[in-house]
């Protein structure tokens, strides 16, 4: 049988730098005495949490500090900094504070979860109506768990062997927590009724995390994807999502949500798998956490919520912006090349804002004015790229739309005293 300081070595074996997700708590305490014992020292960073909600919390997070010190690890702490209540609020707040470690270091994490939490963890998404993917529960995710084959009472054993010392939080066992109700409560009245219901929730918790390993290769097969904006955003092809039934588009936008980060419970995918089919080219579904899905026309493109559409007019100066474009002025007027350059009029003061609708611009004199969102789409600027998209005017005219129409007052020729601008993406 693998023991505990096997497991944790076999997870620590492969990469560079490894963060330690250290509570004080007995698990986490087990974790860190049997990491510092299975790999190279200088490889390991430990990672220790204030949720703030104590003295027991402090407490705990200093016997962490001083312990890591003992064991000549490195340890970096860090406390809430305001007042969390419930638990989704304390989780975030600590994933937060990981994740900001992990990233520093371009290290994974690893956490001291067991086969008890997720036990717990897996219940309770049953509770909560979760789908196949949720049901994975703690095998799912990035972070490394080496202690996930392990029960509490195993745990328990390695720490009274070892002598170790860690600190029992109260708030672990207040009814006010879900986990702790689940835990000493529906737990073992289910327990006495069918002692085998623990094992089968681990069957449980195994077969969704194959199933959604399958889904998520059959997105890598058969979905087209492109990143965006340094892996911020996401564009996914149109055409793979075409002909597939409400039913197939549910189960396959999590995981392709999941390429950013992005989780959504089952409401927000069944709304998400009916706008794949009704939604019309420019119309947008919003999404939790200020995350929205526009349709273009060849992709389905998810970013975060603009903030900048039908933004406030500024003046056009060197290093002006809007969203995430820049201005900057050219050499000299010459001749454009591109209409993402523009020799501009002196004779009036210029601004850039965002477009709004209704705007329109005037190509030459006695031509009618072309609405800005027609130029935009037959430039093929449309969905959640068309929002946003800088005008510049001069005066109260529009004159540019930088990348897809300049009218005449915007467009360089001899003898012209203009100013010359160029308009460039910094997300691209």
């Amino acid at each position: 049988m693998t023991t505990i300081r096997e497991a944790v070595a076999d997870a620590l074996l492969v990469g560079g730098r490894v963060v330690l997700a250290v509570s004080g708590g007995l698990d986490s305490m087990v974790l860190l005495d049997a990491a510092a014992h299975a790999a190279d020292r200088a490889r390991l960073v430990v990672a220790t949490f204030d949720h703030g909600t104590g003295p027991h919390a402090t407490e705990a997070s200093a016997l962490v500090a001083d312990r890591a010190r003992s064991l000549a690890l490195e340890c970096r702490a860090g406390r809430a900094s305001r007042s969390l209540r419930s638990e989704a609020e304390l989780r975030a707040a600590r994933w937060d504070f990981l994740r900001h470690i992990a990233s520093a270091d371009c290290a994974p994490i690893c956490t001291a979860h067991t086969a008890s939490d997720q036990i717990e963890t897996v219940l309770m998404r049953i509770l909560r109506g979760a789908g196949a993917r949720g049901l994975a529960g703690l095998n799912a995710g990035a972070a490394r768990r080496p202690l996930l084959a392990f029960t509490r009472a195993e745990i328990e054993r390695y720490a009274a062997a070892r002598r170790l010392a860690w600190v029992d939080d109260p708030s672990n066992r207040s009814p006010r927590f879900l986990r702790n109700r689940v835990r000493n409560d529906l737990l073992p009245a289910l327990r006495r009724v069918r002692p085998s219901i623990g094992a089968e929730l681990l069957t449980i918790g195994h077969e969704a995390a194959r199933w959604r390993t399958e889904m998520e290769r059959l997105v890598e097969r058969e979905i087209s994807l492109a990143h965006c904006d340094d892996g911020t955003a996401l564009d996914v092809s149109a055409p793979s999502l075409a002909a597939r039934s409400a039913a197939e588009l549910s189960v396959l936008w999590p995981p392709i949500l999941a390429r950013i980060g992005l989780a959504v419970d089952r409401r927000g995918t069944r709304r998400l798998a009916a706008f794949t089919l009704e939604g019309r080219v420019g119309s947008r579904v919003q999404l939790s956490g200020g995350w929205e899905v526009t349709r273009s026309r060849e992709h389905f493109q998810l970013r975060r919520a603009s903030t900048v559409a039908g933004g406030v007019a500024q003046l056009l100066t060197p290093g002006a912006s809007v969203g995430p474009w820049k201005f900057r002025r050219a050499e000299a007027p010459g001749v454009a090349a591109d209409l993402w350059s523009a020799s501009l009029p002196s004779d009036r003061p210029l601004f850039v804002r965002a477009w709004r609708a209704g705007d329109t611009i005037v190509a030459h004199a006695g031509a009618r004015p072309s609405k800005v969102k027609r130029c935009l789409s037959e430039a093929g600027v449309t969905g959640h790229a068309r929002r946003g998209w800088p005008v510049v005017l001069a005066g109260d005219n529009i004159v540019w739309v930088p990348g897809v129409r300049r009218s005449e007052d915007a467009t360089a020729r001899s003898g012209w005293p203009g100013l010359a601008f160029i308009c460039e993406n910094r997300s691209r």
